[in-house]
């Protein structure tokens, strides 16, 4: 039974497998948007419909695997991503395709589509990563609010009387400095208020530069730092199991000496 378990264990850390896995969801992610398509979908439908099931049995069995490979069964669910994969499987078996929740059940199906993030250690790793930066990416978003509400009052105030109406009240000036923000025509904007006023540049400037700048890059500091420290831990776990190894050398050394020193006496 324990090489059985141990085997279970090998094919759901082997590289092949989360391999086949990625590659099943890639090419089912295809087949979802082929069905998009009319000229495809009407012809190919059984066959799409087939596919579908042998999609489904793989992530059922994937998941036995996954569920056979722990020592007890209750530790399967003490693993976020497990959890996740289990409901995403659990889902798409509901048999909703013949009743009146078809729709809802086509709409499921995209959901699989994630199961990605889990078949990749590397891009589980990723996504633990944005998640621990969300608390300092919150405060930066604060921040960035803050820049927006001052610039977008000022806006609001001067600009007031724009024959565009972008500056109409608080919340269209907001919308107006998103698009400042992002790049969209923003010179279209800024031409306009200069034909009044023909500092205002220094406004539009000014905000481009603490907004998009410095926020873009604060953002990007925050992802590299939570990089660095991911990265870090992974060094420091390496570390510990080497030192494991050498102090499990050094044991069997100290031991081996013992029976040699026995013989000789």
């Amino acid at each position: 039974m324990n090489n059985f378990i141990l085997k279970i264990k090998h094919i759901r850390d082997s590289r092949w497998f989360s391999n086949l896995t990625t590659s099943i969801i890639i090419f089912y992610a295809s087949v979802l948007g082929f069905e998009t398509l009319d000229t495809v979908a009407q012809p190919l439908g059984d066959f799409l419909h087939v596919l579908d099931s042998i999609v489904t049995v793989y992530f059922v069995i994937e998941l036995i695997i996954k569920m056979a490979a722990e020592d007890k069964f209750l530790n399967f669910f003490k693993s976020g991503w497990n959890i996740f994969d289990f409901i995403i499987v659990m889902i798409t078996l509901m048999p909703l395709e013949n009743s009146s929740f078809a729709a809802i059940a086509r709409l499921l199906r995209i959901f699989r589509v994630l199961r990605l993030f889990t078949a990749r250690p590397e891009l589980k790793a990723i996504i633990d990563m944005l998640i621990k930066a969300i608390p300092s990416i919150v405060d930066i978003v604060i921040l960035l609010f803050i820049i927006f509400y001052i610039y977008a009052i000022m806006g609001s105030f001067i600009f007031a009387d724009m024959p565009s109406g972008l500056w109409d009240n608080f919340l269209v000036a907001m919308l107006t400095l998103f698009r400042v923000f992002t790049f969209e025509d923003w010179t279209d904007v800024m031409y306009e208020t200069m034909e009044v006023y023909p500092w205002s540049w220094t406004y539009f400037v000014s905000f481009i530069i603490i907004a998009a700048f410095v926020f873009f890059n604060l953002f990007i500091a925050v992802i590299i730092g939570e990089m660095q420290k991911m990265q870090d831990e992974k060094m420091k776990d390496e570390i510990h199991e080497d030192s494991k190894k050498i102090d499990i050398l050094l044991k069997e050394v100290r031991e081996l000496r013992k029976i040699v020193d026995e013989k000789k006496e």
